[in-house]
């Protein structure tokens, strides 16, 4: 019996010395350097285009350098008109440092389009959690004729106060285009402007103390 626990004994011992060789025989661990964004992308050129519609046009001309500048030096991506398409094309560069920066500068362009200012829209690629969400009148109750304009006048406000008092209280940014709706912002806060909003839209009166908001001044996304 003592022979053969020995033996045993023998034959692990044997065992974890193989092992721990095998261990130390093997290769090191390989270091890859880090992929570049054209690399990530097989070297391919990425392209996004985004439409111009026709009251926008003149706009865009006005402010062609506050949006080229940002996109061509500091996002680091190819920007032009095409006058006969009439859309803004887009196109990633050699040197771009994120690919994600192509499609904030499409979302860029195209707040734009829909009427925030560039001071505004621009945050867009500043920060990362805002968004542009949009809907019409007729998604939330339909209204025709004088009704429809009632609420719109509702939507806005004396002066435009109301909405003033929406986008403050809520630090949102909303365009109300004839029955189309936009609010740029955070999805938390896009949730409390678009449900006031929507109040407005089924009758409810203007906001209690809404004076007290539009007396501040209009906010700037940092």
């Amino acid at each position: 019996m003592q022979s053969t626990e020995a033996s045993t004994s023998m034959e692990v011992e044997t065992v974890s010395t193989e092992t721990k060789n095998v261990v130390s025989t093997l290769p090191p661990k390989p270091q890859f350097d880090p992929l570049k964004p054209r690399e990530m992308n097989d070297g391919r050129i990425q392209f996004r285009k985004v439409s111009v519609p026709p009251h926008r046009y003149t706009p865009l001309k006005k402010a062609w350098m506050e949006i080229y500048t940002p996109i061509y030096e500091q996002m680091k991506i190819d920007i032009r008109m095409n006058l006969k398409a009439r859309k803004v094309e887009l196109k990633t560069r050699a040197d771009t440092p994120d690919i994600s920066n192509l499609q904030k500068c499409a979302d860029f362009a195209h707040a734009f389009m829909l009427g925030f200012d560039v001071i505004d829209a621009i945050a867009l690629l500043r920060v990362d959690e805002l968004y542009v969400e949009s809907f019409e009148i007729k998604d939330v109750k339909t209204l025709r004729g004088e009704h429809l304009s009632r609420a719109i006048g509702r939507l806005s406000g004396k002066a435009g106060k109301t909405k003033f008092a929406i986008e403050n209280a809520t630090k949102t940014r909303i365009v109300i285009a004839d029955t189309k709706i936009h609010i740029l912002g955070s999805f938390a806060n896009i949730k409390i402007a678009r449900d006031s909003l929507c109040s407005l839209i089924l009758g409810s009166p203007e906001i209690p103390g809404y004076h007290d908001f539009a007396s501040r001044k209009h906010l700037v996304f940092p």
